[in-house]
């Protein structure tokens, strides 16, 4: 049997690893709760060369595309936790039957049960 409390634990971990994680790669948006930015490169130096430019514009897009998966997955953690909180954790969105206890385990913000998985 699945046991929310440590499913729970699971999800704040989680969320703990992605935030520190998008903390690397971004900052919090100031205007939007919960809403994440990459952070931008600093292209004002006037003794950086056109290279030096092309790679920091390369690199900001990394990390704005890693950043766009790491706050993706938070959003998933955090519905989860709402979720639980709301007493419908474990409850498939699509049938509203009862999400199976290894998908759980497995994925633990995991909103549908194995048959209406997404992709």
């Amino acid at each position: 049997m699945t046991n929310t409390n440590d499913l729970k634990a699971k999800l704040l971990e989680e969320k703990a690893r992605l935030e520190g994680e998008l903390s690397g790669v971004g900052h919090r948006n100031p205007e939007i709760e919960g809403d994440w930015e990459p952070s931008a490169p600093d292209l004002n130096n006037p003794t950086a060369d056109v290279n030096d430019v092309a790679d920091s514009m390369e690199a900001f897009e990394e990390s704005a595309a890693i950043e766009v998966e790491l706050e993706a997955r938070l959003l998933e953690v955090d519905a989860a936790l709402a979720r639980i909180d709301a007493g419908t954790y474990g409850v498939c969105r699509i049938c509203g039957e009862k999400i199976e206890g290894a998908r759980l385990e497995a994925n633990p913000s995991a909103p549908t049960c194995i048959a209406h998985r997404e992709g």
